[in-house]
Protein backbone atom coordinates (compact mmCIF):
# COMPACT_ATOMS: atom_id res chain seq x y z
CA UNK A 1 0.00 0.00 0.00
CA UNK A 2 1.24 3.50 -0.80
CA UNK A 3 1.77 5.77 2.25
CA UNK A 4 -0.84 3.58 3.92
CA UNK A 5 -1.71 5.38 7.18
CA UNK A 6 -1.48 8.81 5.55
CA UNK A 7 -3.55 7.71 2.55
CA UNK A 8 -6.30 6.38 4.83
CA UNK A 9 -6.46 9.73 6.63
CA UNK A 10 -6.64 11.64 3.34
CA UNK A 11 -9.30 9.27 2.09
CA UNK A 12 -11.46 9.78 5.18
CA UNK A 13 -10.88 13.55 5.42
CA UNK A 14 -11.51 15.19 2.06
CA UNK A 15 -10.18 18.52 3.34
CA UNK A 16 -6.72 16.92 3.80
CA UNK A 17 -6.38 15.57 0.27
CA UNK A 18 -3.45 16.81 -1.83
CA UNK A 19 -1.97 18.48 1.25
CA UNK A 20 1.20 17.65 3.24
CA UNK A 21 0.13 15.31 6.04
CA UNK A 22 1.80 13.01 8.54
CA UNK A 23 0.41 10.49 10.97
CA UNK A 24 1.71 10.90 14.52
CA UNK A 25 1.14 12.66 17.82
CA UNK A 26 1.58 16.42 17.87
CA UNK A 27 4.14 16.73 20.64
CA UNK A 28 7.89 17.23 20.93
CA UNK A 29 8.63 13.58 21.69
CA UNK A 30 6.74 11.96 18.82
CA UNK A 31 7.97 10.76 15.46
CA UNK A 32 6.33 10.47 12.07
CA UNK A 33 4.59 7.11 11.55
CA UNK A 34 3.74 7.81 7.92
CA UNK A 35 4.03 10.75 5.53
CA UNK A 36 1.88 11.57 2.53
CA UNK A 37 3.62 12.05 -0.80
CA UNK A 38 2.87 15.77 -0.55
CA UNK A 39 4.77 15.86 2.77
CA UNK A 40 7.66 13.86 1.33
CA UNK A 41 8.36 16.65 -1.13
CA UNK A 42 9.51 18.70 1.88
CA UNK A 43 11.99 16.00 2.89
CA UNK A 44 9.71 14.55 5.57
CA UNK A 45 9.85 10.80 6.11
CA UNK A 46 8.79 8.16 8.62
CA UNK A 47 10.77 8.01 11.90
CA UNK A 48 11.58 11.74 11.62
CA UNK A 49 10.68 13.75 14.71
CA UNK A 50 7.39 15.62 14.47
CA UNK A 51 9.22 18.74 15.62
CA UNK A 52 11.61 18.62 12.65
CA UNK A 53 8.78 17.83 10.24
CA UNK A 54 6.93 20.97 11.38
CA UNK A 55 10.04 23.05 10.75
CA UNK A 56 10.38 21.64 7.23
CA UNK A 57 6.70 22.29 6.52
CA UNK A 58 4.99 24.86 8.81
CA UNK A 59 1.56 24.14 7.27
CA UNK A 60 1.91 20.40 7.93
CA UNK A 61 -1.26 18.52 8.92
CA UNK A 62 -0.74 16.08 11.79
CA UNK A 63 -3.30 13.26 12.01
CA UNK A 64 -3.57 11.23 15.20
CA UNK A 65 -3.02 7.51 14.49
CA UNK A 66 -6.13 5.29 14.30
CA UNK A 67 -4.60 1.83 14.50
CA UNK A 68 -7.91 -0.01 14.73
CA UNK A 69 -9.00 1.57 11.45
CA UNK A 70 -5.70 0.65 9.75
CA UNK A 71 -5.97 -2.93 11.03
CA UNK A 72 -9.53 -3.25 9.72
CA UNK A 73 -8.53 -1.99 6.28
CA UNK A 74 -5.50 -4.30 6.27
CA UNK A 75 -7.84 -7.24 6.90
CA UNK A 76 -9.98 -6.14 3.96
CA UNK A 77 -6.91 -5.99 1.71
CA UNK A 78 -5.87 -9.48 2.81
CA UNK A 79 -9.39 -10.72 2.11
CA UNK A 80 -8.87 -9.62 -1.50
CA UNK A 81 -5.51 -11.41 -1.57
CA UNK A 82 -7.16 -14.64 -0.41
CA UNK A 83 -9.43 -14.60 -3.44
CA UNK A 84 -6.30 -15.38 -5.47
CA UNK A 85 -4.02 -17.41 -3.17
CA UNK A 86 -3.61 -18.57 0.42
CA UNK A 87 0.18 -18.43 0.17
CA UNK A 88 0.46 -14.98 1.76
CA UNK A 89 3.35 -13.80 3.94
CA UNK A 90 2.57 -10.50 5.69
CA UNK A 91 5.50 -8.13 6.22
CA UNK A 92 3.40 -5.47 7.98
CA UNK A 93 -0.16 -4.13 7.98
CA UNK A 94 0.37 -2.66 4.52
CA UNK A 95 2.70 -5.09 2.76
CA UNK A 96 2.79 -8.80 1.94
CA UNK A 97 4.31 -11.38 -0.39
CA UNK A 98 1.94 -13.50 -2.47
CA UNK A 99 2.92 -16.73 -4.23
CA UNK A 100 0.56 -16.91 -7.23
CA UNK A 101 2.35 -19.68 -9.13
CA UNK A 102 -0.79 -21.80 -8.67
CA UNK A 103 -3.60 -19.31 -8.07
CA UNK A 104 -7.29 -19.91 -7.37
CA UNK A 105 -8.49 -18.15 -10.52
CA UNK A 106 -5.99 -19.95 -12.76
CA UNK A 107 -4.80 -16.66 -14.23
CA UNK A 108 -1.73 -17.39 -16.35
CA UNK A 109 0.26 -14.18 -15.85
CA UNK A 110 1.18 -12.81 -12.42
CA UNK A 111 1.07 -9.26 -13.78
CA UNK A 112 -2.62 -9.73 -14.64
CA UNK A 113 -3.30 -10.82 -11.07
CA UNK A 114 -1.47 -7.76 -9.77
CA UNK A 115 -3.48 -5.46 -12.05
CA UNK A 116 -6.74 -7.05 -10.91
CA UNK A 117 -5.82 -6.73 -7.21
CA UNK A 118 -4.82 -3.08 -7.66
CA UNK A 119 -8.15 -2.31 -9.37
CA UNK A 120 -10.14 -4.04 -6.62
CA UNK A 121 -8.28 -2.21 -3.82
CA UNK A 122 -9.09 1.07 -5.57
CA UNK A 123 -12.73 0.21 -6.23
CA UNK A 124 -13.54 -1.46 -2.90
CA UNK A 125 -11.37 0.56 -0.50
CA UNK A 126 -10.62 3.75 -2.44
CA UNK A 127 -6.89 3.32 -1.80
CA UNK A 128 -3.87 2.96 -4.07
CA UNK A 129 -1.42 0.06 -3.99
CA UNK A 130 1.84 -0.67 -5.79
CA UNK A 131 2.86 -4.14 -6.92
CA UNK A 132 6.12 -5.82 -7.84
CA UNK A 133 6.26 -9.07 -9.79
CA UNK A 134 9.24 -11.37 -10.17
CA UNK A 135 10.50 -14.90 -9.65
CA UNK A 136 11.73 -14.42 -6.05
CA UNK A 137 11.03 -12.34 -2.94
CA UNK A 138 14.06 -10.06 -3.21
CA UNK A 139 13.24 -8.90 -6.74
CA UNK A 140 9.50 -8.67 -6.07
CA UNK A 141 10.20 -6.43 -3.08
CA UNK A 142 12.54 -4.18 -5.08
CA UNK A 143 10.02 -4.04 -7.93
CA UNK A 144 7.17 -3.01 -5.61
CA UNK A 145 9.17 0.03 -4.46
CA UNK A 146 10.47 0.92 -7.92
CA UNK A 147 7.60 2.96 -9.37
CA UNK A 148 5.67 4.19 -6.35
CA UNK A 149 3.10 5.59 -5.98
CA UNK A 150 0.54 3.51 -7.87
CA UNK A 151 3.35 1.48 -9.38
CA UNK A 152 3.39 -1.79 -11.29
CA UNK A 153 6.78 -3.28 -12.12
CA UNK A 154 7.74 -6.71 -13.47
CA UNK A 155 11.31 -8.00 -13.41
CA UNK A 156 11.64 -10.87 -15.89
CA UNK A 157 14.29 -13.56 -15.20
CA UNK A 158 16.12 -12.68 -18.41
CA UNK A 159 16.25 -9.00 -17.41
CA UNK A 160 17.10 -9.46 -13.73
CA UNK A 161 20.87 -8.99 -13.87
CA UNK A 162 20.56 -5.95 -16.12
CA UNK A 163 18.07 -4.45 -13.66
CA UNK A 164 20.26 -5.25 -10.65
CA UNK A 165 23.34 -3.72 -12.31
CA UNK A 166 21.86 -0.20 -12.19
CA UNK A 167 20.07 -0.60 -8.84
CA UNK A 168 21.54 1.80 -6.22
CA UNK A 169 22.97 -0.11 -3.29
CA UNK A 170 20.66 1.72 -0.86
CA UNK A 171 17.69 0.27 -2.78
CA UNK A 172 18.73 -3.31 -2.00
CA UNK A 173 16.41 -5.04 0.44
CA UNK A 174 18.23 -5.41 3.76
CA UNK A 175 20.68 -2.56 3.14
CA UNK A 176 19.98 0.29 5.57
CA UNK A 177 21.65 3.69 5.83
CA UNK A 178 24.61 2.45 7.90
CA UNK A 179 25.30 -0.55 5.65
CA UNK A 180 24.88 1.55 2.50
CA UNK A 181 27.44 4.04 3.79
CA UNK A 182 29.84 1.21 4.59
CA UNK A 183 29.39 -0.33 1.15
CA UNK A 184 29.97 2.99 -0.58
CA UNK A 185 33.18 3.33 1.43
CA UNK A 186 34.22 -0.02 -0.04
CA UNK A 187 33.50 1.18 -3.56
CA UNK A 188 30.10 -0.51 -3.87
CA UNK A 189 27.48 1.90 -5.20
CA UNK A 190 25.21 -0.35 -7.26
CA UNK A 191 24.36 -3.97 -7.99
CA UNK A 192 27.04 -4.37 -10.64
CA UNK A 193 29.78 -3.30 -8.24
CA UNK A 194 28.34 -5.56 -5.53
CA UNK A 195 28.41 -8.56 -7.87
CA UNK A 196 32.06 -7.85 -8.63
CA UNK A 197 32.97 -8.55 -5.00
CA UNK A 198 33.87 -12.09 -3.99
CA UNK A 199 31.98 -14.04 -1.37
CA UNK A 200 35.04 -14.06 0.90
CA UNK A 201 35.25 -10.25 0.64
CA UNK A 202 31.58 -9.83 1.61
CA UNK A 203 31.88 -12.32 4.47
CA UNK A 204 34.93 -10.47 5.76
CA UNK A 205 33.14 -7.11 5.85
CA UNK A 206 29.51 -8.08 6.55
CA UNK A 207 29.64 -11.45 8.30
CA UNK A 208 26.89 -13.97 7.57
CA UNK A 209 24.79 -11.32 5.83
CA UNK A 210 27.48 -11.22 3.16
CA UNK A 211 26.03 -14.45 1.72
CA UNK A 212 22.68 -12.72 1.30
CA UNK A 213 24.25 -9.75 -0.50
CA UNK A 214 26.29 -12.11 -2.70
CA UNK A 215 23.14 -13.95 -3.78
CA UNK A 216 20.99 -10.84 -4.19
CA UNK A 217 23.57 -9.33 -6.55
CA UNK A 218 23.08 -12.42 -8.73
CA UNK A 219 19.29 -12.38 -8.54
CA UNK A 220 19.27 -15.41 -6.24
CA UNK A 221 16.79 -15.75 -3.36
CA UNK A 222 15.54 -19.24 -2.49
CA UNK A 223 13.34 -18.22 0.44
CA UNK A 224 9.75 -19.42 -0.03
CA UNK A 225 6.65 -17.39 0.74
CA UNK A 226 5.74 -18.56 4.25
CA UNK A 227 2.07 -18.22 5.11
CA UNK A 228 2.70 -19.38 8.69
CA UNK A 229 5.69 -17.60 10.18
CA UNK A 230 7.14 -18.57 13.55
CA UNK A 231 7.41 -15.67 15.92
CA UNK A 232 11.08 -15.02 16.64
CA UNK A 233 10.91 -12.32 19.31
CA UNK A 234 8.67 -10.20 21.49
CA UNK A 235 9.44 -6.73 22.79
CA UNK A 236 8.30 -3.23 23.67
CA UNK A 237 9.79 0.23 23.81
CA UNK A 238 8.98 3.57 25.42
CA UNK A 239 9.64 7.02 23.98
CA UNK A 240 10.30 9.19 27.04
CA UNK A 241 8.56 12.48 27.76
CA UNK A 242 11.97 14.14 28.04
CA UNK A 243 15.58 13.11 27.49
CA UNK A 244 17.27 11.55 30.50
CA UNK A 245 20.91 10.91 31.36
CA UNK A 246 21.10 9.97 35.05
CA UNK A 247 21.44 6.43 36.37
CA UNK A 248 18.41 6.74 38.65
CA UNK A 249 16.16 7.89 35.82
CA UNK A 250 17.42 5.15 33.51
CA UNK A 251 16.76 2.43 36.09
CA UNK A 252 13.24 3.71 36.69
CA UNK A 253 12.43 3.77 32.97
CA UNK A 254 14.07 0.38 32.46
CA UNK A 255 11.80 -1.00 35.18
CA UNK A 256 8.66 0.31 33.46
CA UNK A 257 9.68 -1.26 30.13
CA UNK A 258 10.56 -4.54 31.86
CA UNK A 259 7.14 -4.66 33.51
CA UNK A 260 5.40 -4.21 30.16
CA UNK A 261 7.61 -6.85 28.54
CA UNK A 262 6.80 -9.36 31.27
CA UNK A 263 3.07 -8.69 30.82
CA UNK A 264 3.31 -9.25 27.06
CA UNK A 265 5.28 -12.46 27.52
CA UNK A 266 2.70 -13.82 29.96
CA UNK A 267 -0.19 -12.80 27.72
CA UNK A 268 1.32 -14.67 24.76
CA UNK A 269 2.83 -17.47 26.86
CA UNK A 270 6.31 -16.68 25.53
CA UNK A 271 9.76 -17.15 27.03
CA UNK A 272 13.22 -17.07 25.49
CA UNK A 273 16.97 -17.16 26.01
CA UNK A 274 18.24 -13.78 24.72
CA UNK A 275 17.46 -10.31 26.06
CA UNK A 276 18.20 -7.25 23.90
CA UNK A 277 18.33 -3.68 25.18
CA UNK A 278 17.72 -0.87 22.68
CA UNK A 279 18.64 2.73 23.44
CA UNK A 280 17.84 5.66 21.16
CA UNK A 281 19.76 8.84 22.00
CA UNK A 282 18.69 12.46 21.65
CA UNK A 283 20.30 12.65 18.20
CA UNK A 284 18.32 9.55 17.07
CA UNK A 285 21.42 7.33 16.97
CA UNK A 286 20.78 3.85 18.34
CA UNK A 287 22.75 1.45 20.51
CA UNK A 288 21.79 -2.17 21.19
CA UNK A 289 23.24 -4.74 23.56
CA UNK A 290 22.25 -8.40 23.96
CA UNK A 291 22.89 -11.19 26.43
CA UNK A 292 22.02 -14.89 26.12
CA UNK A 293 21.38 -17.41 28.89
CA UNK A 294 21.03 -21.17 29.11
CA UNK A 295 18.16 -20.63 31.55
CA UNK A 296 14.84 -19.27 30.32
CA UNK A 297 14.06 -15.54 30.53
CA UNK A 298 10.51 -15.61 31.78
CA UNK A 299 9.85 -13.11 34.58
CA UNK A 300 10.41 -9.54 35.71
CA UNK A 301 13.23 -10.40 38.11
CA UNK A 302 15.36 -11.98 35.38
CA UNK A 303 14.51 -9.31 32.79
CA UNK A 304 15.43 -6.49 35.15
CA UNK A 305 18.66 -8.13 36.33
CA UNK A 306 19.88 -8.75 32.79
CA UNK A 307 18.65 -5.34 31.63
CA UNK A 308 20.74 -3.61 34.29
CA UNK A 309 23.80 -5.58 33.21
CA UNK A 310 23.30 -4.50 29.60
CA UNK A 311 22.73 -0.89 30.65
CA UNK A 312 26.21 -0.82 32.22
CA UNK A 313 27.68 -1.30 28.73
CA UNK A 314 26.13 1.90 27.36
CA UNK A 315 27.43 5.42 27.95
CA UNK A 316 24.38 7.61 28.39
CA UNK A 317 25.73 10.20 30.83
CA UNK A 318 27.00 12.36 27.95
CA UNK A 319 24.35 11.22 25.46
CA UNK A 320 20.80 11.89 26.71
CA UNK A 321 18.33 9.10 26.01
CA UNK A 322 14.91 9.54 24.35
CA UNK A 323 13.80 5.88 24.02
CA UNK A 324 14.35 2.60 25.85
CA UNK A 325 13.32 -0.80 24.52
CA UNK A 326 13.61 -4.44 25.60
CA UNK A 327 12.96 -7.61 23.64
CA UNK A 328 13.31 -11.35 24.16
CA UNK A 329 14.37 -13.64 21.32
CA UNK A 330 15.67 -17.18 20.75
CA UNK A 331 12.33 -18.43 22.00
CA UNK A 332 12.24 -21.71 23.84
CA UNK A 333 11.43 -24.88 21.89
CA UNK A 334 8.21 -25.40 23.82
CA UNK A 335 7.08 -21.91 22.92
CA UNK A 336 7.79 -22.36 19.22
CA UNK A 337 5.77 -25.58 19.20
CA UNK A 338 2.82 -23.79 20.77
CA UNK A 339 3.06 -20.98 18.23
CA UNK A 340 3.10 -23.49 15.38
CA UNK A 341 -0.23 -24.77 16.59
Amino acid sequence: MDAFYASVEQRDHTEWRNKPLVVGHDNERSVVSAASYEARRYGIHSAMSIAKAKILCPELIIATPRMEVYKRISQAVHSIFHDYTDLIEPLSLDEAFLDVTHNKKQIELAVDIAKEIKIRIKQELNLVASAGISYNKFLAKVASDYRKPNGLCTIHPLQALQFIDTLPIKAFWGVGKVTAKKMEGLGIHNGKELRAKSLSFLLQHFGKTGVLYYNFARGIDHRPVESNRIRKSIGCEHTLEKDISTKASMIIELYHVAVELEERMKRHNISGHTLTLKIKFHDFSIATRSISCTTVISNLQIILRLGKELLKEIDYTHHPVRLIGLSVSHLSDNMQLQLDL
